[in-house]
Parts: structure tokens; sequence; C-alpha cells
């Protein structure tokens, strides 16, 4: 749900522009008089940080240290104002403390609680925050002994304080300072008509029909009925003590709201009048939420207006990390959407997001997994620890009541399992705040989610994969190989399938590593704190595997190509995993690739890259995440699976090929039938059913010599012939050495805007477009020979006309343009 707006005499003006910023030693100025006599002041955008303000004056190159964290930063504004007036702070990182006029009013301990100060306006005002070192309170911050001590988030003293763990992560966070007014501060300028001091929704699906719950209290109680708007229907709201108005309405074979792989997310707005005035009070969407356990009371699966729904997607971080909530989202949920998205996950180790966000995702049809923001530590279980906890939750996931995208509540990351990899049992590492205390906020602040006590969580121990909810990184940081997917029977993996993976050619030169070696270089490489190894290590690992080449010696001798092949084998893992996961008789009901997108320059985990460009890995999901599905799995003696996924509600008449490619131009092996997916289906076929004969087509009979590289199968529209989803299978250990293979490009316009064809006359393995100006719709693909493949080219940037090259792994680069 999005803010109030109404035409009644309340005014709201954000207090966003004006403010200038100061960083003193500590304790230097005590009062904003002081402050203003001994400050250097520059200006300071709000909402945002003081580390956002020196970038942007060009006092700090972004990416170095700014030592804020052990020094005083001072904001002040100035503002002009008459009668009843409310200064409202969504966010203020903590220690705080808030000036008006010179005067003290309130102070902030929580970076995650909203303060208010309520006043009479009269003409000019000067608004002034204190924000103290945070160095010095954590050296000096007591509380009870820890039972376990996490690596990852240091110090150790920041569990006892409500602030962000970001920037203090060593090994794969920027080492950033988030102090300042990092959510809006709004001025409330108080008219004479009725008063909205608090408004809750709550929308749900029963049967076909809308059931929409609301409760409305005014400080200044209306003398005219109330009623709530929506949907085309009115419903009167029954006026109760203390200026409360509540009631229910009832909405009539309602269009309900959906992930948008399942079917449109319809909104629907709310409004209340009171006579002639409107009061607008966002929008909601009616659906019904449950979770299916399973048969054995082990799974972990959303059923969402019934249907169950596969979840997948990612783990979003700030795309601005040193001004986190400052940045449009847009931008990347839309990429996240584009990629068949259907669930983001808000971790711990971050900050809640803005309005605006949810807002995006309720629009987009996303998913919202919400960790409240805990991570790792033993914190606290004195009573103040918990009011204040409990407080943030509430607030949190009251302004969230509305937002029919929220679908996941959880207490926090990694809690659970750090206490028990480090030693504990279970019983001794329970921590009632998580289990009970915020458990009962959320059943009552968001009903419309389910409540997760951790993440991961389930099974005899809370990270195991076969039950519950794990963090699944057996493929990945274990270096386990894709046969690990379906061994480790994971039930829904909020984190999963981490690789240090490689930015497009276009990003790398930007940001200046063209060369994949040296300082900078390493330190956009995710490590875990205390390990000897990187996320590099682990996609080399993984290249040497698939491609059977040594990663060490191509680094030094052959840079581009150990780049292109540290790209293609991210890609490669993925959508074997996906298409494990998602096969007919999976009991896997989700997966959230750990990151959405990067917070460095480099080889990050996000599938999308700092300068927000998709990496190859968003290709690999995109084709793994499509809502009409086609996926291959090794099963070794029993050739391949075939796995055929129509989650719409619509039959679908297809076409399946198969086909087999060695060095020749013509398939070894080629097969073709018609089928009918029914709607929310699965389906597996054996390729030996479907081919009707004998072909080693995984290697694993191994009689003779190899005659294959690859194997492709393509779902094609049985009228239109369109391509609709395709996957492909290749020879593990086969390396892909750059020849000519007939790869040939040619710049077109098609419907009004540029793109390349691509052919090429043996098959191209892994095609990539490197383009100056413009992102590719698809890259990753591989053709077969004789076939042609037009790629739109999305424009990122005005200030050069398109060109670049096409490359395959198999194929050198060829270059193309486009006139200016």
């Amino acid at each position: 749900m999005g803010p109030i707006r109404s035409d009644t005499d309340d005014r709201i003006v954000p207090l966003d522009a004006g403010w200038t910023m100061a960083v003193l030693d500590p304790g230097t100025a005590e009062t904003p008089a002081e402050a203003e006599a001994r400050g250097d002041w520059i200006d300071a955008p709000v909402p945002g940080t003081a580390e956002a303000a020196l970038i942007a004056a060009g006092r700090l190159s972004p990416g170095s240290p700014s030592g804020l964290h052990d020094r005083d930063v001072w904001y002040r504004c100035a503002f002009t104002a008459e009668g009843p007036a409310t200064l409202r702070f969504e966010g203020l990182t903590g220690p705080a403390e808030v000036f008006l006029d010179g005067a003290p009013i309130l102070g902030a301990t929580s970076m995650f609680l909203a303060q208010s100060h309520q006043f009479a306006a009269s003409g000019r005002h000067r608004l002034a925050v204190r924000f103290a070192a945070l160095n010095p309170l954590l050296a000096s911050a007591k509380g009870p002994r820890q039972r376990w001590r996490p690596q990852m988030i240091q110090p150790g003293a920041l569990r006892l304080v409500r602030t962000t763990p970001l920037g203090h992560m060593p090994g794969w966070s920027p080492a950033v300072a988030v102090v300042g007014p990092w959510q809006p501060v709004d001025l409330v300028l108080r008219g004479a008509g009725p008063r909205v001091d608090d408004l809750t929704l709550s929308a749900r699906l029963d049967a076909g029909d809308g059931i929409l719950d609301l409760a409305v209290r005014f400080g200044r109680p209306p003398d005219q009925p109330v009623e709530v708007l929506c949907g085309g229907h009115a419903q009167v709201l029954h006026p109760g003590e203390d200026g409360l108005h509540a009631g229910r309405m009832v909405l009539p074979d309602v269009a309900p709201w959906w992930p948008h792989t399942h079917g449109a997310p319809a909104l629907h707005p709310v409004q209340v009048r009171i006579g002639s005035r409107l009061i607008d009070c966002g929008s909601v969407g009616f659906r019904s939420l449950a979770l299916d356990r399973g048969p054995d009371g082990k799974g972990f699966g959303l059923v969402v207006n019934g249907e169950p729904v596969f979840c997948r997607g990612a783990s979003w971080m700030p795309p601005d990390p040193a001004s986190p909530g400052g940045a449009d989202p847009r931008q990347l949920l839309a990429l996240a959407r584009e990629a068949g998205m259907n669930m983001i996950r808000l971790s711990g180790t971050t900050t809640p997001e803005s309005r605006a966000f949810h807002e995006a995702c309720d629009a987009l049809g996303i998913l919202v997994w919400h960790d409240l923001p805990f991570a790792n530590f033993d914190y606290p279980g004195d009573e103040t620890f918990r009011a204040t906890a409990e407080a943030e939750a509430r607030a949190l996931l009251g302004r969230l009541r509305g937002s029919p995208s929220l679908a996941v509540v959880c207490g926090g990351s990694e809690i659970a399992q750090q206490a028990t990899m480090l030693g504990l049992t279970p019983g001794q590492a329970a921590l009632p705040l998580f289990e009970e205390a915020l458990a009962a906020v959320a059943a009552k602040a968001a009903p419309q989610a389910i409540y997760v006590p951790h993440s991961p969580w389930g099974g005899p121990l809370p990270f195991v994969t076969d039950e519950g909810v794990t963090h699944y990184f057996g493929v990945g940081a274990y270096r386990r190989p894709v046969e690990d997917a379906r061994r480790a029977d994971v039930r829904f993996a909020s984190e999963c399938l981490a690789f240090a993976a490689v930015p497009a050619p276009a990003t790398l030169a930007a940001e200046g590593l063209a060369a994949p070696m040296g300082e900078r270089w390493k330190d956009g490489v995710p490590r875990d704190a205390g390990a000897s190894w990187d996320f590099e290590d682990v996609r080399d690992h993984y290249v040497a595997a698939l491609f059977g080449v040594d990663p060490q010696t191509l680094r030094t001798s052959e840079p581009e190509r150990y780049l292109a092949l540290g790209r293609a084998a991210p890609a490669q893992l993925m959508e074997e995993v996906f298409a494990e996961w998602r096969r007919a008789g999976s009991r896997c009901a989700g997966g959230l690739v750990w990151f959405l997108n990067d917070m460095k320059p480099g080889a990050g985990w996000g599938v999308i890259d700092r300068l927000g460009r998709p990496k190859t890995t968003w290709h690999a999901l995109k084709r793994a995440f499509r809502p009409l599905h086609l996926g291959l799995t090794d099963e070794g003696l029993n050739g391949l699976g075939v796995h055929l996924v129509n989650e719409t509600a619509r039959e679908k008449r297809v076409r399946l090929t198969l086909a087999t490619y060695g060095e020749g131009v013509h398939p070894l092996v080629r097969a073709e039938r018609e089928l009918v997916l029914s709607p929310r289906s699965a389906d597996s076929l054996s390729s030996f059913t479907l081919a009707g004969r004998f072909f080693d087509l995984a290697h694993a009979y191994r009689f003779g010599p190899l005659a294959h590289d690859a194997t492709l199968a393509r779902l094609l529209d049985a009228e239109t012939g369109e391509l609709l989803a395709e996957a492909s299978h290749f020879v593990p250990g086969r390396a892909a050495e750059p020849r000519d293979i007939g790869l040939t490009v040619r710049p077109v316009i098609r419907d009004g805007a540029p793109a390349v064809s691509i052919t090429t006359e043996r098959l191209a393995r892994f095609v990539t477009i490197d383009d100056r100006a413009c992102r590719p719709a698809d890259e990753g693909f591989t053709l077969a020979p004789g076939e042609t493949r037009i790629v739109a080219l999305i424009a990122r940037t005005r200030e050069a006309a398109p060109g670049g090259t096409v490359a395959a792994l198999n194929s050198h680069p060829v270059p193309y343009e486009f006139a200016a």
C-alpha cells in the first residue's frame, strides 16, 4: 500500500531539497550552533547518506573508505510553515539526535523505526540532525555474552545496535558507511478537515470473491458518514470508539492478483469518501495464499489462488549500497520480471526497501520474500531489545499490509544456521524472539503472508536440504556435480547458485577491468570471510569440469577466452539446475539465486552487473524461468530427460524437436513430435522415447569414439512455428576451441529498432553479443547449423551508435556496425 494521499486540508511537503551536511570529529559540536560555526558544509541529497553526498561533491571516490563511522555527521535545512504541523522522519541511521530551532526534539536509536514530532509552526524554522560516530558506540557497547560469533559480519558489537550490516561484511559487501537520513523526511501541515491517524487494509480472495477489510482511525472524527470505495463498489464503515471507522466489503467475482508467471497481477484502487472528500489509500490485490508442506509434512511450497507456484528469482541488493533505499528500484525490478522471476528476496543482511519498491512488485506481479533486518548474530533476548524488534516489525509490516506481493515474512538470515554450524544444538540455539515474538507480530500485521522463523529453516538441522527452506550451494561453493541438485532433494532454496559471474566485455571496459588479474579485479570477486578460496575459484572449478581446460593457464595466456568460458559455465549450470528442479517428479518448489544485482564493479554474484546490464547468467535464467518451459537433464544410462512445463491457464499445442550434432552440418539424431500441453501441467519423457531408437546422447555407455558434442531441444508453437522455449545439453569435458564455423552477422532494423541477424554454418555454442550502446534481448543460446536468429538490441545509451561483436565459444568474434 502506498502513502495516504488526499484532497483534505492536510498537506504533505517532502523536505527533499536545501539540505547541507558537515563532517566533524566526534564530540566537537554538541549543538547546531557549534556545528554551524565549525563545519565545512556541502550540499546533501535527502533521502540519502553522507557518503553519497561526499561522492557527489567530489570529495570521495566511489569504493574508497570514508571513515564516517569514526566521525560525527551533521545535516541541516530550513523551511517555512504556519500552523499545526508534524515532522516525519521515515528512517534515520542511529544514533541520531534531531534539533528544531536549536532545541533537541527527538532521538533515534534504530534506523528501521520512523520518528515524528508535532509542533506549532510559525514562519521560518531551522532543522538539524546529528548522527553520532558509530565506532565509539560499538567500542563501548555491552550486552549478554554471545553463544556464537559469526565471522561474516564485523564487529560483533553490531548485534547490539539496530543498524544495517552493509559495509561490515568484508569479502562481498562494499566498505560503505551508511550514515544519514536514508529514508524520506516530510513536513505534514495539518488542515481543519478530517485527519487520518492510522489506516489498515487486509485484502484476500475467498471462492472467487474479494474480501476487503478496512479500518481507519481519525484524529479529528468526521461529521459525515465514511465510505470505502473499491472496484465500483461502496461500503459504509461503522463508527467505533476513539475515532475508529471499520468495515468489510465483498467484491463478487473480482479479478484476482497473480504472480505474473501464472496470470495478471490485477490491482484495485481503494478510496475513503467523506462527503465530497476523497482519501486515496493506494491499491490492493485480491489473492489467497497457502503453504503446502507436502505429503510428508517436510516441504515448503506456496499455493496462490489454489495453484502451486514454483517460485524463482533472486535476492535483491541495494543498487547504490552507499545510499540504500535512495535509488529508483523500477529498472532492476523490470529486468527481474523480464527474466521470468516471480519472487524477489530482501535479505536480512541488507535494509528494508522503499514504498516504490513494493508498489512496483505489486504492479509487476513479483512476490516478495521479506527477511526482517536481522542476520547471523546471537541477538540479545532482553525485554528492551525485544520491544524494539517488535516495534520495527509492526511498523515495517504495517505499511505493507495491503500489499499482495508480500508472500513470506522471515525472522532473519542464517541465524539458526550460524549457531548450529558453530557447535550448538538446535535447542541451545533457540531464539524466542524469532520463533515466538516476531511470529506473533507478523500474524497480526501481515496476515496475507507466510511466516518463517529463519532462513534456512526446517529439519533436524536448520540447513538440511531435503526439509523446509535451505540455502543450497552444493552446485556452487561446495563444488558438487550437477547431479547433486537431485541428490540433495531441495524442497525450497531461499538462496542458491552463487557464482562470480563475469560481466560483458563492454562493462569490464567501462569499469577499467579488462584484464582478469590484479588487486582491483580480485576486489570485485566475492569471498566468505575466513575462507582460503573465493568464488572465482569456484567458477574455475566448473570451467575445468565442463570444458576440459586448465583455467589458470588460460587466465594468463588467453585472458579473453578465460573470461568467455567464465561467462558460460555459471550460465550453463543455472539452466541445468533449474531444469532439474522444475521437472515433473521434483519435490522442489522454488529457488532464489544469490544475488540479483552486483554491489561492486567486477565479477560479483549478481546476474545483473553494477551498471545495470544483464549478464549471461540473467539470460540463462530467462530461459530457465519461462512459464512455458523446456529442460534437459542427464539421466545417465536412461539417456536425456526431456521436461515440459506449462504454468499458464491455457492449453498449448506445441511441436517438440530434438537434434544431436557433432562436427558436421547434419544432425546425427533428429526427432519431432506434436504435443498438447495441458494448463498448469508438468510432464517428462525420455530422449529414447522421443527418438524412437538408441543413441548414446548422455555419453553414458561410451561404445566407440564420441561422435557428438551437443543435443538441442526446441519447443515451437504448433501453428505459427514461433520459438517458445529451448534447452541444450553438452557432453562434459569437451573443449570448444574457437575456429571458423561460418558465423555471419548482419545489422538490421526490426520494428523500428536495431537488431542483429546471426547465422551459422555449423553449430555455434553459447552465442554472445557485446554492443557498446545496447544490451541484447538474448544471448548465451546455441544455434544449429544453417539456423538464423534475429536478436533485438535494447538501447542503453544514446552517446554512440550500436555496434560491436558477436562471438561463440567455438567461433572467432565477428564484428558488426550500424550507420551513425
